[in-house]
């Protein structure tokens, strides 16, 4: 349960300013589960990294297909009744990562022509606030002061 109703102590634009503060708190002890980074006025952006097209999602699910085949491959025995055993281990590799991407491919072509909100590009969403807030305790707001200042903490 997130700790909202402490003092606000120190108030950034910038969410690593307040990290940087938290961390100069923590230098000097400061009882780490007593602070918070309270965001405020958060807004949602949504940054596109690239297109989405049926051959990169056919790619993708070969490449995730190969290397399940590869792992059954590898865990599967292989026999040595030929005399060349790097071609019998060669094969006993290359046919499971074959069919592992073949059926990923096709598992992956699939899933994409079935979904509902089918998009033609790929995107990263991220919840950024207009504004950080450091919250402690109203017992602890002096000292946190004293140590965001620099001063020696106070013995209790």
């Amino acid at each position: 349960m997130p700790m909202t109703q402490g003092e606000v102590v120190a108030t950034f634009a910038e969410y690593r300013d307040a990290v940087a503060y938290v961390e100069k708190l923590m230098t000097a002890d400061f009882p780490p589960g007593s602070i918070a980074i309270v965001g405020n006025n958060l807004r949602s952006v949504e940054r596109v990294r690239g297109r989405i097209s049926n051959a990169k999602v056919a790619i993708s699910g070969a490449s995730s297909g190969m290397t399940v085949g590869l792992i059954i491959g590898l865990l599967s025995p292989v026999s040595s009744t030929n005399a060349d055993v790097f071609a019998v281990t060669a094969a006993a590799l290359a046919q499971p990562m074959l069919i592992g991407a073949g059926v990923g491919m096709l598992f992956n072509i699939v899933r994409y022509s079935l979904s509902k909100n089918k998009r033609t590009f790929a995107s990263v969403s991220m919840a950024i606030a207009k504004e950080y807030e450091v919250q402690v305790p109203g017992n602890l707001v002096e000292q946190a002061k004293r140590v965001a200042a620099g001063e020696a903490p106070k013995s209790s």
